[in-house]
């Protein structure tokens, strides 16, 4: 273990420490990633435990809730910005981080004073920016700065409810020797600025890079230090941006808010099932239309596979936006189950828009995409399908069965085919009828029914 007051080695991957550098970390077994770093510091003379008290006896009052002026992050975050919060955004470069966080201080500081502190571009830069977007903000102020003791006192002067840090990895504290983005610099000033958030019931945007894997850069206890920890994901050639909670501690995790990107920046899309189907009428063998869940939200998209016979000796398996291990499971189970081999097939899935979708729920869309593609079969483009297969062959429930097809009906679908236990004891809304099936078999030959 490391002795306090010296300096010891830190592992930029996993955060374990080291009393002594080494070429590879014990802890997570990587090469090359030990950084050295200042000693711990020992604890203030005089210090004193509090008493702790019964949980009972703890006053829990109703959290206040600052509107960012975008309903779709609202909702991501759980129904606003919380006083004394700390954000963490992260995401690709060129994605929109900046972009919307400009935005969203903008709004709020139509009632709220605002300060955004960027650290990779200048004050002018982030000016033209905010006037090329139309954008009005009375109260909100910028600042070009890296050193964390100035960026915190000027914050004291300006006393905003709303801060941003534009990067994390571009500011550092003087009085650590490390460069800014080591390990050190990213974890002592990420501290120093949540405890001053804390302190100041200011709600603190901290924006994060990201590494080539799509993980945020720095230690992992960055991702511990902060209340809520967002995701901006999108295909650089997509108009369409997500935001996803990965954690949040003042909602629930996994919701999504969808925005598109346009010359005056991001705008919300307030009916994404609306957005990720398709438009035109022609019935297409391969395609599904799928119910599934992100957080509280339902969400139709389209799955598409297409089946096509093998030219070599290892067919391929693929799948763009779904889990590609479960896809083989899968592939097997419509063999053993619904009668369709596919080992002499390469197979293609795909979820048409750039939407990742990781609930089982959706293994009934794709095994029924794959039936319609490999006998050439299209779907009615009036039904809807979600649900869990199991290994025996067996339809699984999925949460939240009512509120899919409400969703459903309420786009105009007609009919739907969803397990047994998720159908609904009363006739669903908007007259949708509903299939309810026990096995995959039952599942697809109600599909194949003329």
């Amino acid at each position: 273990m490391p002795v306090k007051g010296r300096n010891y080695y830190q592992c930029r991957e996993c955060g374990a420490r080291a009393a002594q550098w080494a070429g590879r970390c014990d802890a997570c077994a990587a090469w090359n990633t030990l950084v050295e770093v200042g000693g711990a510091t020992a604890a203030p003379p005089g210090a004193t435990a509090k008493r702790a008290v019964p949980l009972a006896e703890v006053r829990c009052e109703t959290v206040e809730r600052w509107s960012s002026g975008l309903s779709e992050l609202d909702r991501v975050l759980g129904g606003g910005l919380v006083p004394g919060s700390v954000v963490l955004l992260g995401g690709d470069p060129g994605i929109g981080k900046s972009t919307i966080l400009i935005q969203t201080l903008a709004s709020m500081s139509a009632s709220l004073s605002a300060l955004y502190v960027t650290g990779e571009e200048s004050a002018a830069q982030v000016a033209l920016r905010g006037r090329r977007l139309g954008l009005k903000a009375p109260r909100m102020k910028l600042l070009a700065e890296t050193n964390v003791d100035v960026i915190i006192a000027q914050a004291r002067l300006e006393n905003p409810r709303a801060l941003v840090i534009d990067s994390i990895q571009t500011v550092f504290l003087p009085q650590l020797s490390q460069a800014p983005g080591s390990v050190a610099q990213v974890r002592e000033a990420a501290a120093a600025l949540v405890r001053f958030a804390k302190e100041t019931d200011t709600a603190l945007f901290l924006v994060g890079h990201v590494t080539k894997e799509g993980q945020l850069a720095g230690p992992r206890v960055l991702e511990h230090m902060v209340d809520a920890v967002l995701y901006f994901e999108g295909d650089s050639g997509s108009r369409y941006r997500l935001i996803r909670a990965i954690k949040n501690r003042f909602g629930a995790v996994n919701e999504i808010g969808v925005f598109v990107m346009t010359e005056g920046g991001l705008r919300e899309v307030t009916n994404p099932s609306a957005l990720f189907l398709r438009q035109d009428a022609r019935n297409a063998p391969g395609s599904v239309i799928l119910v599934t869940q992100e957080g509280t939200r339902p969400l139709l998209v389209e799955v598409q596979a297409l089946i096509d016979e093998s030219p070599g000796a290892n067919p391929r398996r693929v799948a763009l936006g779904l889990d590609s291990q479960r896809l083989g499971m899968l592939l097997a189970l419509l063999h053993r189950h619904g009668g369709h081999a596919t080992s002499r097939h390469d197979v293609f899935v795909n979820v048409a828009g750039g939407v990742r979708v990781t609930e089982t729920a959706s293994d009934l869309a794709v095994l029924m995409a794959c039936t319609s593609s490999l006998l050439d079969r299209p779907v009615p483009r009036d039904l809807v399908v979600f649900g869990e297969v199991g290994l025996a062959g067996e339809m699984r429930p999925v949460p939240r069965g009512q509120e899919r097809l409400r969703e459903a009906a309420k786009l105009g679908f007609k009919r739907a085919i969803v397990p047994a236990a998720n159908v609904p004891k009363r006739r669903a809304e908007g007259d949708i009828v509903v299939f309810g099936a026990r096995q995959l078999g039952e599942a697809l030959a109600h599909f194949l029914l003329p």
